[in-house]
C-alpha cells in the first residue's frame, strides 16, 4: 500500500526538496502541496492524504489552525499530521498535539528520519520521536503548573472508564515506550498491549498514541518532570 503524503509549507523550495525525497521511495508518493493551512486542510480531503507534513508557521491559516480543522473533520479521522518545526521546544507544537497532531519532527532532521516518521505516522503503531515529544509535553505542562493537584477534571473523569491494566499501559505509553517494550515490562504479549492501547484510545477519544500521552499528562495520571 502506497502512503499518500501531503506537503504543507509556505517555502516552495523546501516543498520541492521534500517532494523529491518522498517520491524517491517506492512505498510513498506526494499527492499535493499547500502553502497555507486552509489549503492543506482542503487538499487533505480532496487528495485522500494519509500523512500531512505540516509547517507550524505559515501566513494566513497556520499549521495549528489547520491541524484543528483536520482533526475536527470525522471524514479525515485516518489522516495523521506531523508537525515540522525549527524549534526543539515550541508552545505551538504542544498545542498542535492537543489539537490532534501525531507528533513533530525538526526541519533539520536527516532524510532517513523524515521517511521513517512518515511510515510510523501512517502505521499508527508508535508515537513520533516518543522521548522528545514526551519531554516537550512534560516541560510545557510543568511551566503551566499542571500536576496531580491541578489537573483537567474532564480528562481525569474519562480515565475512570479505563481498566487497571489499560491505565498501566497508558502510563507506559506516556513514558515513550513501544508496544514491544511495554509487553516486556508488563510480561504480556505485544498483541495484548496493542489491544489495550486501542481500547484506551477508543474510551478516551484519542486519535493516536500522541493524544494518549497528552491525556496522561493533562489528567494528572503522569506528572510532568523537568530534567
Amino acid at each position: 500500500m502506497t502512503i499518500r503524503v501531503l506537503l504543507a509549507d509556505d517555502q516552495a523550495l523546501l516543498r520541492s526538496a521534500f517532494r523529491v525525497l518522498v517520491d524517491s521511495e517506492p512505498d510513498m508518493e506526494v499527492v499535493g502541496e499547500a502553502s497555507d493551512g486552509a489549503e492543506a486542510a482542503r487538499l487533505a480531503a480532496e487528495q485522500r492524504a494519509d500523512v500531512v507534513l505540516m509547517d507550524i508557521r505559515m501566513p494566513g491559516t497556520d499549521g495549528l489552525a489547520a491541524t484543528r480543522m483536520i482533526s475536527a473533520d470525522p471524514s479525515l479521522a485516518h489522516v495523521r499530521v506531523v508537525i515540522l518545526t525549527t524549534f526543539e521546544v515550541d508552545d505551538y507544537v504542544v498545542q498542535s498535539l492537543r489539537a490532534g497532531a501525531s507528533g513533530f519532527l525538526g526541519k533539520g532532521s536527516e532524510p532517513e528520519e523524515l521517511l521513517s516518521a512518515i511510515r510510523v505516522a501512517a502505521g499508527g503503531e508508535a508515537l513520533l520521536s516518543p522521548t522528545a515529544t514526551k519531554g516537550l509535553i512534560a516541560r510545557f505542562l510543568a511551566q503551566e503548573g499542571t500536576s496531580g493537584e491541578d489537573r483537567d477534571p474532564a480528562r481525569a473523569e474519562r480515565l475512570e472508564t479505563l481498566t487497571v491494566r489499560e491505565r498501566e499501559v497508558l502510563v507506559q505509553v506516556a513514558g515513550g515506550h513501544s508496544n514491544d517494550e511495554i509487553a516486556e515490562r508488563l510480561e504480556v504479549s505485544p498483541l495484548t498491549v496493542k489491544t489495550h492501547v486501542n481500547r484506551a484510545m477508543a474510551k478516551l477519544g484519542a486519535r493516536d498514541r500522541a493524544q494518549l500521552v497528552v491525556t496522561a499528562y493533562e489528567s494528572g495520571l503522569v506528572r510532568p518532570r523537568v530534567e
